[in-house]
Formats: structure tokens, sequence, C-alpha cells
């Protein structure tokens, strides 16, 4: 099998070629089908269960014919309703033939077929559903290259078997009430549906692994029995606003889909990076997620620690670029994972193992069992130690990537693309490259895990790392602020040459403390232009620089973590004129660019002007839903409430500057600790219920 020139970067193909696309959810299986329902043979389009295509074609006829679409109902990100109707009669102007298929997926696949007769007279009706599976890589799939083992069909009494060529232990067996006749390929069946009445078939597709069946789950262990247990350990968000309340039930329920549960290893639940192709553990997007949703919840990012911290990097490996300490890129399970990435885990990303020690110290503050931070301490101190050597080669107290083969990722930062760094002329990067952003998390790491030396009593370590901190701040500063411009270079190259262009990095280094304050003033100048803002949100690349283009994929496009992320930065440094309105005025943006999509924030989309559009302009690829897009909105609720907790002190910091829009938000059973509160805040007036007596708010 060929393999690509580099490992999973960049934007993938289109989906569904002209079919608009419906993308269902659920933990590490996703489905890309039309809004007929249908799966079409030759695009991106399949029912994916493990990095593996189980389904590459489920097309359904009735009497030979394509249904015509009605609509599609997406109650939840795991389930939908396809309600179609077959083409009225010849001669006649009305249908009288209602088809509706629900349609959930977990592990594998159910769907309920209806044929509903509205008519007076009985009908008979012929009905085909087309099956096949092709078992490609997610990899092959993503990339547009097809899977050239194949795969062999047959017929076991009512059920079809279709096994992989490659890996007969691989395969996808097929079943259906109603008594089809099964033939290789399909299930067909003949009804007589009477008049005003209905007739009902349920079809399952059920994934072999290993020659072992893997069924779907009873209903104790559905995914919809699962997102309500979830849901009620979950912090309740809500808002009288309308348009927000809708957004936050979007968020709940796709990080509800997106987590993957404990499959028997003792550890937490996770989070994955998002559909269709990133339903698996990611270092830098999981991290990030869990730390936007820890105001829903933070046993999720606790969960997702541990996983990291199990595949923390022990060896050094060229190809996989694993090194001691080092927190993973990405993992894969499919069929080509391993001839992909080297491995099944690759390592290839500089950012992850700072924004490691980050969250940990993050979930210390929001209440983790000291239990749980004693174990993970030495996964800490691990990433700190790749942090000092591995990521800072060349001992100039900067932290650098630098592939380790021609197929690694070229740039290992959040803007992975091979252009997506840039000086402001548009002349891309060479490696090895030390990112802005980056020195960042490593300073607010070192301060992260300053403080939990502190509250342990070693405090000779808490001033070593704050000296540390300290030292790569000012070195920080020296090397990447810009005085002519007022702005910090985004990278820095293999000369040490500053890459000058105007990106929404810089906002992340607000969000981690590491600017002064009189440098924050002009950030928040610069971010302010109608450059960078295009009232939908923050743009990655100003458009005054070189490479801009508001169709790409990291040169000027708006991603909703990245203006999160920013609002985040902004609030942070509130006391600097201007910030607060900036926060308020991207977040109003991009909260209308969600209502947009209705409710739900994709991946990213296009910076065009709002002048110019006044609705968001999608950008083609993009992924929906998306693990930090869907947290973005709970990142925004935080930093407005101007939210902070830390409860080994018991302090709990609360100063609402709620927008007007927004009306009142009111948050039930947020968990902190032992301590259950609520909270309720309208502008900048709230109330805290539950608060311990022995805790102080700090307003």
């Amino acid at each position: 099998m060929s393999t690509p020139q580099v490992f999973n970067a960049g934007p993938p193909i289109g989906v569904g070629g002209s079919h608009p696309t419906v993308t269902l959810v659920e933990a590490s299986t996703f489905c890309l089908s039309d809004q007929l329902g249908d799966i079409h043979p030759g695009t991106a389009q399949g029912l994916f269960f493990r990095d593996a295509r189980v389904v590459s074609r489920w097309e359904l006829r009735v009497d030979g014919q394509r249904a015509e679409q009605l609509t599609v109902l997406t109650p939840e990100a795991f389930a939908a309703r396809f309600v179609l109707r077959m083409p009225p009669r010849p001669g006649l102007a009305d249908s009288t033939l209602l088809i509706v298929r629900r349609r959930m997926i977990g592990e594998g696949m159910k769907e309920t077929i209806s044929i509903h007769n509205l008519g007076r007279e009985d009908t008979a009706v012929s009905l085909s559903l087309h099956v096949a599976a092709d078992f490609a890589d997610l990899f092959a799939v993503k990339d547009g290259r097809g899977h050239p083992g194949g795969a062999e069909t047959s017929v076991s009494g009512q059920e079809l078997h279709i096994a992989d060529h490659t890996d007969p232990g691989r395969g996808l067996i097929v079943s259906g009430t109603g008594e089809p006749i099964v033939a290789p390929g399909a299930l067909n069946w003949r009804a007589v549906v009477p008049a005003h009445g209905q007739w009902q078939a349920r079809v399952i597709a059920e994934p072999v692994i290993a020659h072992r069946r893997v069924p779907l789950a009873c209903d104790e262990e559905s995914p919809g029995h699962r997102l309500r247990a979830w849901r009620a350990t979950a912090t309740d968000l809500s808002s009288t606003d309308p348009g927000l309340a809708h957004i936050l039930r979007h968020t709940e329920s796709d990080l509800g889909a997106l987590r993957i549960e404990d499959r028997g290893d003792g550890l937490s639940a996770y989070v994955a990076a998002g559909a269709p192709w990133f339903m698996t553990l990611f270092g830098r997007d999981s991290l990030l997620t869990s730390w936007m949703s820890l105001l829903l919840d933070s046993d999720l990012a606790v969960g997702t620690l541990r996983q990291l911290a199990k595949l923390q990097g022990t060896t050094v490996d060229p190809l996989t670029e694993e090194e001691p300490g080092r927190i993973m890129h990405e993992m894969r399970r499919g069929p080509a994972g391993h001839q992909v990435l080297g491995g099944n885990v690759y390592y290839g990303s500089v950012d992850a193992t700072p924004l490691f020690v980050m969250l940990l110290g993050e979930c210390r503050r929001w209440g983790a069992e000291e239990q749980v931070v004693r174990e993970l301490l030495p996964a800490a101190d691990a990433a700190l130690s790749w942090i000092d050597h591995f990521g800072d080669a060349d001992g100039d107290g900067l932290v650098e990537y630098h592939r380790k083969t021609d197929r690694g990722l070229a740039n290992q930062g959040w803007k992975d693309s091979f252009d997506g760094i840039n000086d402001a002329e548009g002349q891309v990067a060479q490696a090895p490259i030390a990112l802005c952003e980056v020195q960042g998390y490593v300073y607010a790491a070192r301060m992260a895990r300053a403080e939990i030396a502190e509250a342990d009593g070693e405090s000779m370590l808490a001033d070593r790392l704050r000296q540390q901190a300290a030292e790569g701040k000012r070195r920080f500063t020296e090397a990447f602020w810009i005085p002519e411009r007022g702005w910090y270079a985004v990278a820095l190259d293999r000369d040490k040459r500053q890459l000058d262009s105007l990106t929404s990095n810089i906002a992340h280094l607000l969000w981690t403390g590491i600017v002064d304050d009189d440098h924050a003033a002009l950030i928040v100048q610069r971010l302010a232009d109608q450059d960078m803002d295009c009232g939908f949100g923050l743009r990655t690349l100003s458009a005054s620089m070189g490479a801009f283009n508001p169709m790409s994929y990291h040169n000027g496009s708006v991603w909703p973590h990245d203006t999160a992320i920013a609002v985040a930065g902004l609030m942070r440094y509130r006391h600097i004129p201007g910030a607060v309105d900036l926060a308020e005025r991207l977040s109003d943006g991009l909260l209308d660019a969600a209502l947009a999509f209705d409710g739900r924030p994709p991946e990213l989309f296009c910076g065009f002007p709002r002048t110019q559009f006044h609705s968001p302009v999608p950008y083609p690829t993009s992924c929906s839903p998306q693990a930090w897009a869907s947290a973005a909105p709970l990142l925004l609720v935080r930093s407005m409430l101007g939210l902070d907790v830390d409860v080994p002190r018991g302090q709990l910091k609360l100063a609402p500057k709620l927008p007007r829009r927004w009306g009142r938000l009111i948050l039930t059973d947020l968990r902190l600790g032992a301590h259950t509160l609520s909270i309720e805040a309208e502008g900048e007036a709230m109330k805290v219920h539950g608060l311990p007596q022995d805790w102080t708010l700090i307003d």
C-alpha cells in the first residue's frame, strides 16, 4: 500500500461530492450519508468503526426508485430521522407513501425503515437495501485513496456476510426483520401496506473484529442511555436567550457523543477530537477541548490526562517522533494505521506536551482528587523534562520543532498545514521553528507545576520553576516582540529570524499570561482591527498579510476554538482598555456564526468580512461536530462570567460581564471537587447558591 508523504496534515477531501452530508457520531464510530440516508460508493461517505470503513454502500430503493427528501431530524449527535416520500405516480399531484428511516449508531448501526400509507387503498411495495463494505482505512478515505484488498460477500441464512480479503478476521454482518430475501449485496422485501397503515422493518449492521461479531449495545449500554447518565452528572447550562440556549444544547449533545468511555482499562472517559476524520484521541485537540469543557464536566479532563499519560513517550523513535516525556499527537486503530503513522501512535506535536502540564494544574484547581494529581505528577515532570531537553534541542531557552523524517508533520503546532506558518510577505517558514504560542504554553505549564509544588511544601522546586518561567518570558519577549509593528512574531525560523505576520496566535499569549501590560495594550488594538475581526470571529491571519486568503485552511479562515481562546485571553487582561469590548464583540460574532450553522459551530469557516456576506461562508471540508469547536461556547461562557476556581484554597472568583443579548445565564449542579454550586448571572449581577461557608467569593 502506498503511504502519504506526510502524516495526517491539512484539510481532507470533500465528503459527499454533490450530496449534502449528514454526520452522526458516537464515541469512535461515525456515519456520513446524504440527506436521504444513503451512503454512496465512490465517495468519502460510510459507516466508520475503529478507523475503518465498514459500510461503503447503503442505498434504499422503493419500487426501484430513490425517495424524495422532506426533512432530516437529528435529535442527538448519534441519531437521525430521514423523512422521505415516494415520488408521485404519473398523473398524480401528490404522493401517498411516507418513508421514515430512523438511524442510530453505536458499535455498529441500527436502522428502522417505516412505510406509511396515507392513501385509501392498500398498496404493494418492493424495497431493496443495497449494502457493500470496502474496509478502507480511514486515512485512505480521508486522502481520497481506495482500498486495494476488496471484500467477499456471502449469505448465511437471513444474514448478509461481508469479509475483508486483506484481513479475513475483519467483516460486517447485516440482518433484518420483516422476512427479507437476502442476496449478495442486498436485502429485499415485498410488502403490502394497508390503507392508512404502516409497514416496518429493522436492519442491523454489526462489525466483525478478529472473527468476532461486535453486537450493538443493549438498552442499558445504548448511546441514549449513556448520554442520559452523563447528563445527570454534568453541569446544566441554560440561558433566557433562545439563541444561546440552543447553542449550549448542541454543545452538550455533541460533547456527550464525542466522549469515548472506559473499555475496561480502569481509566475515565476522554474526548475524541471530532467528526468525521478525528474520532480518536488527539493530544492537542483533546487537551484544549477538556480545558474548555471544565465548566461542563471536569472528569472529562481527568480521563484525557490519564489516557495521554498512559501513551506518553518513553523511547526515541524517529519514525513516530516518539521521545521520552513527549505527549502524543494522535492515535489510530485502523487496518493501515501502523503503516501510515509508523505505529498506532504518532507524537509529532510541539504543543501537546506543555498543554498536558497546564491542564493538570487547572484540574487540580477545579477539584480533581489529590490521589489523581499525585498519580499524574510523574507524567507532568517527564513532560517538563522533554520541554527542557528535546523541546529545546539547541539550548536557547525556546521550544522548537523539526520533523524527524520527510513523512512527519512539517508544522507541529495547531496550524499544522504545510503553509500555515509564514511571514508578512507570505514566505513559508523553514524548520526548526519556534512558535510564539508554544512559548506561552511552556510559561503557563511551569507556573502551573510551581503552584502544585508550593502546595506540596516543595518551595525550592516551586522557586526554580518560577525562575525558569520568568527567564523564559524574558527570552521570549526579546526574541519575538516587534516594536515597529506592535505585535509578537508568529514564530522564529531556523535562522532565528522573526516571522512578522500578524496572526491569531498572539491571542493565545494573552490566554497564557506571558504578556506584559504595555504589550497587551498594543495587542488588543491590533486584534480589534477589521483586518483581524471579520465580524464572525477572529481571522487566523490578518487580511493585510501576504498569504491572506479567506478561503484558506489556516491563512485567513476563522476557527471557533481560536476565537474562544482569544476571548479568554482578552478577559484575562480585562483591565486593559478595549479588552472587554473586543471580547464581547468577538463573542457576539462567533455566536451569530454558530446560529447560522444551526447552533453547531464547525471546525472552521471562511474569513470573509461580514460586510461582504451577511452569513458566514462554510469551508468546504470543515469537520462537524469538532470537539474544540463544540466546546468553544463553554469557554465563552466561562470567560464572560470571569469564572476562576481554586478548590484547594476554597476560592471562587466570579466577575461577570455578560453581553446584554445573553439575558440571564443559569448554571446548575456545577461540581467543584466535593461541592455542588449553582450560579445565576445577568450583566454584571450574580447570585451563587451552595457556596460552602468556609469558601471565599472573590468578585
